[in-house]
């Protein structure tokens, strides 16, 4: 059983009051409190008596209602408080007086007002959480204006914190700074004296005092039972030595060190998410990350990294290997010294600008020519590269750019040609007599060979594709209007749907028809827990609350794009300028055979994922598992019984599996990790790292917010869609009229961002976890993406 505290809570004003006399590592400032029974009884007395005791101010008169600081039901910020108050002016003190009391809404004789010194010129203000507000883990969180010069934000409870720093309870790594040292050093003491769930407002004022505004008690705990904090110090530490691990020299790989990420290259966060369960991530592991990526990059030109894994799992949170990312994209024939010099640079790069994780290969990595690239690649010889150094990373790229868009050898029309394999084979097996272990060992050996595979060249290609074009815009021949009018002319597999979504409303189409295509897609494809289109359509395509189906005048209507015969001519002349053997024609049809394959391909190779998800719900039914207890079972498990006879019952090997899993999937829960770890001390305090989001379109929206949560319950017509991450299985949203989309995670390149582009829907993608949350509790906001802001603005 945890301690008691010496001390009880009591209101806002009664906690402040009883903590100041036992602080030594910090500071309450004086107050005078009283409840409304005295004031309604005493007011004058209390005007005269208020300025004696503090001084003619300025005051700040705070809310200290009985029912703020509850266990359970804290109302931060649901009173009022009013700054700025003069002590010497009696109308203006007891008004400010009267409107605390009213902001309470009821007439409770018990409640009471809090009055204290405004705090001026402070170096920081915050509030402190001393556990995880979702998990109950050993973290103590705190959210901070760095260079506020006032708190009135933090007292009103409406603070849009500017920073975020994470650190496990049980670590001695050192702080960021003094000011922090300080103030979590005085929470420490007064969680001695109230206990360790707290909520603690305080700031450091300029003399470096740290003072306390409010201590409130956390909400009670999560039923489930979390591993306890020494196993989470236990396994922190196995983590942090891997990472260590991962960074040391390697001799088949270029670059001394490595860095770990969430979201560059094949993004897990957005694809999987950051706490995905053993299936999921087992899944994605095979059919991709494992060794099918190596594979297309080896067979595009680029370096050999097969036998590397991408993905490394840390404590059940999916990372990219940012060095063996970083090897992936240097070609071929580029010599071993420069390899090793500029997969250092791009490392390097990357930690001094991490709001790049999620667009490393546009904003810091160069695998492939496009228009405008030798002006941009010219920064390196700023970095210690040579002349002849960037001539020769420029001729290699212009070659494996070549041999990708090239009409006639170009491996996408391959690839492209091998989904229809895939398709043909998936039929063929799902009609067989093939036992349920049976069909998804070859449901998903057949995804890798004729799916992921050809996927990953197509998607590689459509980089490239996109590359052209944004090197069109920023060389001038194409203006950025005509740059989304190209996208949005694209007939992609999500346009279809779209359109496909309004026929079948119109009663144009039947259900049946629709479905055969899409019925596959669910939102989160590795995710056995979620439904399927064809598996629950009203949820996803049914009348919303309040909205009839749309009519046909519904439809967006998108800009058509018409290459112009000067536009044809100037990019015939940059081709041949750069070397380039491919005409313009040939380049502009290239680009949008393989955006449309890459999307296509997509369609194609989820529909195997699908159907093996499928077939393994119906295994788990005959062992008497759920969806929720598959989802912990690891595939490789699955896969194996295909080539074995187990003497074990299938349902105690699927049991053994799920249930090492699901208790592994309690460590992940808890535990915290950062988007990007830079070194074995990220793994137990960092900061959350800035972010810089993507911003789709020039246009602007000022529109009503729906949560994730909500967007199943809310209508979604005009309303601008938060989601944390969001990959082809939510198309579905794109058919309920919404403003705009906003995602947590998400690539400049990434699915969502492209359809958002199609329809010309105003989306900002991959705003981070603190944009994410800030815009979460609000409840309109103005997005502007030609100025690239979003405003809060209810």
């Amino acid at each position: 059983m945890s301690e008691i505290p010496p001390l009880r809570f009591g209101t806002k004003a009664g906690t402040l009051a009883r903590l100041a006399p036992l602080l030594s590592r910090s500071h309450v400032l004086p107050l005078v409190s009283f409840s409304v029974a005295q004031w309604r009884t005493d007011r004058d007395a209390l005007v005269r008596r208020i300025p004696r005791e503090l001084g003619p101010g300025p005051l700040i008169v705070r809310s200290s209602a009985r029912d703020e600081d509850a266990p359970g039901r804290s109302k931060a910020g649901a009173y009022l408080s009013v700054a700025g108050v003069s002590g010497a002016d009696t109308v203006s003190l007891a008004g400010a007086v009267d409107r605390v009391i009213e902001s309470y809404g009821r007439e409770d004789p018990a409640d009471q007002v809090l009055v204290q010194p405004e705090l001026f010129d402070v170096r920081l203000s915050g509030v402190l959480f001393t556990r995880d507000l979702a998990t109950n883990g050993p973290y103590r969180v705190f959210n901070y204006d760095p260079a506020s010069g006032s708190t009135r934000s933090v007292t009103s409870g409406t603070g849009s914190a500017l920073e975020t720093y994470v650190r496990f309870r049980g670590t001695a790594e050192p702080f960021p700074g003094p000011e922090i040292d300080a103030v979590f050093a005085a929470v420490e003491e007064i969680e001695g004296l109230l206990g360790d769930r707290l909520e603690v407002e305080l700031a450091v004022a300029a003399d470096g005092r740290v003072v306390i505004f409010q201590v409130r008690p956390l909400a009670p705990a999560p039923a489930a039972n979390p591993p306890s904090d020494a196993a989470v110090a236990d396994w922190l530490a196995k983590a942090a030595k891997k990472v260590e691990k991962l960074s040391r020299p390697h001799p088949h790989l270029r670059g001394t060190r490595s860095v770990l990420g969430v979201m560059p290259d094949w993004n897990p966060a957005e694809i999987i998410g950051t706490r995905p369960r053993g299936l999921a991530l087992t899944l994605y592991k095979e059919i991709i990350t494992d060794s099918i990526w190596a594979y297309m990059r080896d067979n595009y030109g680029y370096r050999n990294l097969r036998s590397f894994p991408l993905l490394v799992s840390l404590l059940g949170v999916p990372y990219i290997d940012v060095r063996v990312s970083f090897n992936s994209f240097i070609p071929k024939g580029v010599r071993e010294s420069l390899s090793e010099k500029l997969v250092n640079y791009y490392i390097k790069r990357l930690i001094e600008a991490p709001e790049a994780h999620d667009k490393v290969e546009f904003d810091i990595v160069f695998s492939c020519y496009y228009p405008g690239i030798a002006d941009e690649i010219s920064r390196l010889q700023d970095h210690g590269f040579t002349g002849p150094e960037t001539g020769e990373i420029l001729a290699a790229l212009r070659s494996l750019t070549t041999e990708i868009v090239h009409p006639a050898r170009g491996l996408w029309r391959t690839d492209l040609a091998k989904f229809d394999i895939l398709e043909s084979r998936r039929k063929e097996i799902l009609s067989s007599p093939m036992s349920l272990v049976d069909k998804i060992y070859w449901l998903l050996e057949d995804c890798k060979r004729y799916g992921t595979l050809p996927f990953s060249g197509l998607a590689r290609a459509a980089f490239i594709a996109i590359q052209f074009l944004k090197g069109f815009v920023s060389t001038g021949v194409f203006s950025r209007e005509e740059h989304d009018a190209f996208l949005g002319s694209l007939e992609t597999v999500p346009n279809r749907m779209g359109k496909g979504v309004l026929r079948l409303r119109r009663g144009e189409i039947g259900r049946e028809e629709f479905l055969s295509s899409y019925g596959h897609l669910r939102p989160g494809t590795y995710d056995i827990r979620s439904p399927r289109y064809d598996e629950d359509f009203d949820r996803y395509f049914g009348e919303e609350p309040g909205r009839a189906p749309p009519a046909e005048g519904t439809a967006r209507t998108r800009p058509a794009f018409v290459l112009s015969a000067a536009q044809g001519r100037r990019i015939e002349e940059m081709l041949a300028a750069e070397g380039l053997p491919i005409r313009a024609a040939d380049l502009l049809a290239f680009m949008r055979s393989a955006i449309e394959g890459r999307e296509y391909g997509k369609l194609v190779f989820t529909k195997s994922v699908s159907d093996a998800l499928v077939h393994l719900e119906a295994l788990g039914r005959q062992c008497g598992l759920s969806r929720e207890e598959l989802s912990h079972l690891d595939i490789r498990t699955v896969l194996g019984l295909y080539s074995t006879l187990d003497a074990l019952d299938l349902r105690d090997i699927f049991l053994a599996s799920i249930g090492a899993n699901a208790r592994s999937y309690e460590m992940t829960r808890v535990v915290r990790l950062p988007e990007l770890i830079v070194s074995p001390a990220d793994v137990f305090h960092f900061h959350l790292g800035p972010s810089e989001p993507n911003f789709v379109t020039q246009k602007s929206v000022t529109s009503p917010v729906v949560r994730e949560e909500e967007i199943f319950r809310d209508s979604l017509s005009g309303k601008a869609v938060l989601v944390r991450a969001a990959d082809p299985g939510f198309d579905w949203i794109f058919s309920r009229g919404i403003a705009a989309f906003v995602s947590q995670y998400g690539g400049a390149n990434s699915h969502m961002a492209i359809r958002a582009a199609e329809q010309g829907i105003p989306a900002v993608i991959g705003c981070g976890e603190r944009n994410f949350e800030l815009w979460s509790r609000a409840t309109w906001l103005a997005i502007d993406c030609a100025n690239r802001t979003v405003r809060v603005v209810g």
